[in-house]
């Protein structure tokens, strides 16, 4: 752009006309002009707790057989959802799906798959969606945690946390997004920590740590990726009752429930319905939302 100063009105004059023309045969890439806006319902202003109901949708959840997960099945179920159980080693999965499912006149069925395998989560939900017919929203909740102090690490330790922690979340999130491209929507929520964002004490888990972080900067990652068709956030639990928490020493549990504001551990059962978040993500309550990670820890990383 040039810029003419012009004597007789003391003022600059920019010389746009150049500019323009030039601007003017500018193409713009296919890819910036491609982009559908985020879903809006039919109607926006419809009754609030309507917005909330689950009911004709189809959701999986990764590690829901147990903690957390098995709580986000049931509060997916209650909200109306049917549900694809996806458990790696339970015994009874099967049975806690079908009672999940008696008790709130939903569909829910057990798949066992490992999400640390591309090709063993794909193929599990391609099952999936060809016995449900489609998949609205995935939770990918799969989870690890040792504490080994960094210096100990050997190739074998390190990968334990992250293929399950990153890889799994990568590989659950591809073969979902395929789905959700291919339907033109979808929602992906994931489980990641506190832990991505403070360094958790007195323990020693960098391997935990960084793969929750590295979690949650995938999903920012893939909430811009996939604007056009699927929405992306993440939830960051605090200290939360489950048999992880509960078989740390008591000086150690001690500790952490000295360090938390709201001087309790939260309930797997906190974690299930609209108020904590899971069923509100995977709700049209939400559809302006992606790219967040929502921390539930009591105040926790506030101190």
């Amino acid at each position: 752009m040039a810029l003419k100063y012009d004597a007789h009105s003391g003022s600059l004059n920019l010389r746009l006309e150049h500019t323009l023309h030039r601007l003017s045969n500018v193409k713009v890439p296919p890819r910036l002009t491609s982009k559908m806006p985020l879903f809006q319902p039919a109607d926006v202003n419809s009754h609030v707790l309507s917005q909330f109901s689950l009911k004709g949708k189809i959701a999986a959840v990764t590690g829901g057989a147990k903690g957390i997960g098995l709580e986000v099945v049931r509060g997916l179920a209650e909200a109306g959802a049917d549900v694809a159980i996806i458990y790696a080693t339970s015994s009874n999965a099967a049975e806690v799906g079908d009672k999940i499912a008696s008790e709130n006149n939903v569909k829910v069925k057990a798949y066992q798959s490992d999400v640390r395998s591309r090709a063993s989560i794909a193929a599990t939900v391609a099952q999936i969606v060809a016995d449900f017919g489609r998949l609205d929203i995935m939770v990918a909740n799969s989870g690890v945690c040792a504490d080994i102090p960094n210096l100990e690490y050997t190739e074998e330790t390190w990968q334990a946390n992250n293929s399950v922690n990153f890889d799994g979340v990568m590989w659950t999130a591809q073969a979902a997004g395929k789905v959700f491209k291919e339907q033109g929507r979808g929602n992906l929520i994931i489980t990641a920590s506190v832990s991505a964002t403070l360094v958790n004490v007195p323990q020693r888990q960098a391997a935990y740590n960084s793969s929750k972080a590295a979690a949650v900067h995938l999903a920012k990652s893939l909430a811009v990726e996939w604007v056009d068709f699927a929405r992306v956030n993440c939830v960051s639990p605090g200290f939360i009752e489950t048999e992880m928490l509960f078989v740390q020493p008591k000086e150690r549990f001690d500790k952490w429930m000295d360090m938390i504001p709201g001087k309790r551990m939260a309930k797997a059962a906190e974690l299930k319905n609209a108020k904590q978040i899971y069923v509100f993500l995977a709700s049209d309550a939400c559809c302006y939302m992606t790219g967040a990670d929502i921390i539930v820890d009591g105040g926790y990383t506030l101190t």
